[in-house]
């Protein structure tokens, strides 16, 4: 659940000292309100012929309600004994068996094609389940047998704005990421890296931190979720990539939560700069990064993700069209955050919108300067 407690007081944000380097239109402070659990929309049949073109969506063997035929639970601790708020399932034997053999051939789908040659190597070690999230994901732990090496993958109710985002990443953002849609069930791969909030607890303070590079990177991804509309990036719902160079660290920051694409109607939650987890990488921003040289990166990246979209523009207009046409957040919702982005935009044409989906394409199209068949304008302007 989010709360306006989650997201910077502007008046003490410190981008109303120093002018923003992210948004060069501070919002307005806006009154306490705490925010409903975020409402499912279920996968309709225009999306799904679309996933099912691209390979996206395809029959498999164990849906997410059949993982709820659990017998018991107990809580996962992590290595220092501490709640890790999740709890292992455990099965019924007979059940489990042909359960945990379903998993293996999802698991071998997502990651080989469905070469079933590697099956015998692997086994099912355990799945854990959340709680606390807002599609409840299962998560299972795969092993291979004769090295012990592991991954993960998550199972997760299917809901249509979290398939929206994690395809527009697959399209627009520097990572790729594999995912299938069956029924009314969601199955993600893992996305490696050291979660937002270890990062900042206890990478940052290291004394072979980068800081400039992680300030660049920062930045960038901050522009990369608002150019898409991609919210609630607080430190827990990314990970950081650390890759040794021959000079010095480099950093990729990676969403992992995309539950909030385009749904939410404060423009501030598509900033991860605004959430107050992320102040001390925000202060490394404005200690380091001059307003210019902000702008320079945001150019950067935007110029990246316009070359992503042009190389693949017959997709992403047939993504387009399938999101423009679907109902992925309330009435109200979608009021509000095309009244905000009219006024940062000062483009009355957000005004004529009539879905998230058409607010999010217009966005790309005026922040990336778009033209031609690229740009998307709604019916009327």
């Amino acid at each position: 659940m989010l709360t306006d407690n989650s997201v910077f007081d502007v008046q003490c944000s410190p981008f109303t000292v120093h002018r923003s380097m992210f948004d060069v239109h501070p919002p307005t402070m806006q009154p306490a309100v705490t925010q409903k659990r975020k409402q499912f929309f279920p996968v309709n049949d225009l999306f799904r012929s679309y996933l099912t073109k691209y390979q996206r969506s395809m029959d498999l063997p164990v849906t997410y309600e059949d993982m709820l035929k659990y017998e018991d639970s107990f809580p996962l601790l992590n290595k220092n004994g501490e709640d890790t708020l999740w709890q292992t399932l455990i099965f019924e034997a007979v059940y489990g068996r042909e359960l945990y053999e379903g998993l293996k051939k999802i698991y071998v789908i997502l990651r080989s094609g469905g070469d079933e040659s590697a099956l015998p190597n692997l086994y099912i070690d355990r799945v854990d389940f959340c709680t606390f999230g807002n599609t409840k994901p299962m998560r299972v732990r795969v092993v291979n047998q004769y090295n012990d090496n592991h991954d993960y993958f998550y199972v997760k109710k299917a809901d249509a704005s979290r398939a929206y985002g994690l395809e527009l990443e697959e399209l627009l953002s520097p990572n790729d990421i594999n995912f299938l849609v069956y029924q009314d069930t969601l199955i993600e791969e893992h996305i490696i890296g050291v979660p937002g909030d270890d990062f900042i607890r206890d990478y940052m303070p290291r004394i072979d931190l980068h800081e400039v590079r992680l300030a660049k990177e920062f930045i960038k991804f901050n522009e990369r979720c608002f150019v898409r509309l991609l919210g609630d990036m607080r430190a827990y719902n990314y990970v950081v990539e650390v890759t040794p160079d021959f000079e010095q660290n480099q950093y990729r920051v990676r969403a992992i939560d995309f539950d909030q694409q385009c749904y939410e109607g404060r423009r501030t939650l598509y900033l991860p700069q605004f959430f107050k987890n992320n102040l001390p990488v925000v202060n490394l921003c404005t200690q380091l990064i001059n307003f210019e040289t902000s702008q320079q990166y945001q150019r950067e990246e935007r110029s990246l993700i316009k070359r992503r979209l042009n190389f693949a523009l017959h997709r992403i207009s047939h993504l387009r069209d399938c999101m423009c046409a679907d109902k992925i957040s309330s009435e109200e919702k979608m009021k509000q955050l095309r009244k905000e982005l009219a006024t940062m935009h000062d483009d009355f044409r957000f005004m004529l919108c009539q879905s998230m989906g058409e607010i999010t394409f217009l966005n790309i199209t005026i922040t990336l300067g778009l033209k031609g068949k690229a740009a998307y304008f709604p019916e009327g302007s």
